[in-house]
């Protein structure tokens, strides 16, 4: 988690409560959250606020650290956004500790979060243990899910599969915001050659490089490889196994 909370979020009159009052409406949620990043979250504060035995020392943390303290919203027996904040709808909460992302979502090409379009549980699970971007294995399958729900087309099956979508969207893409267009984390020739390496040496011509057995020299100067007339079709293509259209 980059940043770091500096004060959860204030529900005015309402004071905290703990996690176990959570549990009563909120069982599941309160169950699965001890295997989450954010139930590392230490506030002292809350520690002191809801009368925490003196056993937990500084360790407290929970639910009301993103929600704010609940006591008002138990009073009003509960229900959608009565006295508690709900990061689904505001991701205010959110962005107060991740601020690199907050950052991110400032660039010129991103998610539309900070308008209110998208939020970050469209993406991201807060309370299980799979809530931040997954580095590989079986986890990077679920990523190109969560991006599928919304881009079918570009995660829709292919007869010949672009390699680099089993290493995952987040390959190619920054999800939060990024200074190219379609979020891409480099704009140029230079993110295809970081997988697709050139072949430089003995009976290269100066100047020139072959990917593949191809010479990509004249080529490279066209244009991007994706908006060159070339492999048009990054994702995927059912008629070349190039990618060329």
């Amino acid at each position: 988690m980059t940043g770091a909370v500096v004060t959860p979020p204030d529900v005015p009159g309402a004071h905290f409560v703990g996690n176990q009052a959570c549990f009563y409406c909120h069982t599941n949620y309160v169950r699965s959250f001890a295997a989450s990043a954010h139930a590392r979250i230490h506030l002292a504060q809350l520690q002191t606020a809801a009368g925490a035995s003196s056993e937990r020392g500084s360790d407290f943390h929970g639910c009301e650290s993103c929600h704010g303290p609940g006591s008002k919203h138990i009073e009003a027996g509960g229900g959608r956004g009565r006295f508690i904040v709900n990061p689904g709808r505001n991701p205010d909460a959110c962005l107060e500790c991740h601020v690199q992302i907050r950052a991110e979502f400032a660039l010129p090409h991103h998610h539309p979060v900070i308008e209110g379009r998208m939020n970050c549980v469209q993406c991201h699970d807060p309370h299980g243990g799979d809530i931040m971007e997954r580095a590989g294995g079986l986890a990077m399958a679920r990523v190109n899910e969560t991006c599928a729900e919304c881009h079918r087309e570009q995660t829709r099956p292919f007869v010949f599969e672009h390699e680099a979508m089993r290493e995952g969207c987040t390959v190619c893409h920054n999800p939060h915001g990024s200074i190219n267009r379609m979020m891409l984390v480099q704009s140029d020739q230079n993110l295809c050659l970081r997988c697709h390496a050139q072949t430089q040496g003995p009976g290269v011509p100066p100047g020139e490089f072959i990917i593949g057995r191809t010479p990509h020299g004249a080529l490279m100067q066209m244009g991007t490889c994706w908006a060159a007339g070339c492999h048009s079709e990054v994702h995927g293509s059912s008629m070349h196994p190039r990618m060329l259209f």
